[in-house]
């Protein structure tokens, strides 16, 4: 199967519901893919293909669909994972960062102690949208002077222009516009 077929799978898989959670929303659901084994073996495909070329010390997932991609990646780099959690979750010592949300605010959380002064970061999660999340979590990682290599999204809705907020490079693996 070559990547246009992978990715068409994905966009098979990727279970769509319109008015979620609110009337004029339409949520892009990646536990479809997470259902279907030939196609979340297509998504770890295309992931792995692209990183293999990062230069990454550590991968860092977003609570909490982060989690379910970032081990993934984790594992094929041989690199330790650490989670941004929202506030309140994480033992130890951790640094925090508050940010605003569409839907309010938010404050997410890094434990300090396993983060290296100067590591090179992925950050990964499953959407790209607003991009006020994954902004938070740049935000967060330079915060323990570590740098951003990249944000890496399994969908991203290019329509909001989430990646113009980043200023880090984004790859996203399934691409939604204005098609329903």
């Amino acid at each position: 199967m070559n990547k246009t077929e992978k990715i068409q799978l994905l966009r098979k898989a990727i279970v769509t519901y319109p008015n979620f959670p609110k009337p004029g929303v339409t949520f892009r659901d990646i536990f479809g893919i997470f259902r279907d084994i030939t196609a979340l073996r297509a998504m770890k495909d295309l992931i792995v293909e692209h990183i293999l070329f990062l230069e990454v010390d550590v991968v860092v997932g977003l609570d909490s669909r982060g989690f379910l991609v970032g081990p993934l990646i984790c594992m094929e780099l041989g690199k330790p994972f650490l989670p941004i959690r929202k506030k309140g979750k994480l033992p130890g010592k951790v640094v925090e960062h508050a940010f605003s949300l569409e839907y309010g605010e938010a404050t997410f959380e890094l434990q300090t102690d396993f983060m290296k002064k100067g590591a090179r970061v992925l950050i990964v999660d499953d959407l790209l949208a607003t991009g006020g999340s994954m902004r938070a979590a740049v935000d967060l990682v330079q915060l323990t002077g570590s740098k951003v290599i990249e944000c890496l999204a399994i969908i991203e809705l290019t329509t909001l222009k989430g990646r113009e907020k980043l200023n880090v490079p984004v790859h996203s693996v399934v691409q939604y516009g204005d098609e329903p």
